[in-house]
């Protein structure tokens, strides 16, 4: 008795076919597009270089204000600069001081 197997269905593999292709083409758009794709990368590597711009800045001014912490350390005080500090906020001057007046603009 000759046994008779199933052709398999042409819709079933054509909707397979469409189904891969889609989600394909959806992998592929989110690939270039997507948040992590080509397109957002530069705008990734631009923010990266302004950051990196801002944090040299910032270890700059750190270093600055570390020197000026330094500088008013009690241990290592020096009295020119503590009298410098106190009369500039005091508003008074020395008698050995020469004022120099700017004109304003």
């Amino acid at each position: 008795m000759p046994t008779r197997q199933k052709r398999p269905s042409k819709i079933k593999q054509l909707g397979i076919s469409v189904l891969l292709f889609g989600f394909l083409s959806y992998m592929g758009l989110s690939a270039v597009s997507g948040n992590f794709g080509t397109q957002n990368r530069k705008v990734m590597i631009s923010q990266i270089e302004q950051l990196e711009v801002k944090n040299s800045n910032l270890q700059i001014e750190i270093t600055n204000i570390k020197k000026k912490i330094a500088l008013l350390d009690p241990k290592k005080l020096d009295p020119d600069i503590l009298s410098e500090r106190a009369r500039s906020m005091l508003f008074m001057t020395h008698v050995d001081d020469r004022i120099v007046i700017l004109p304003t603009q």
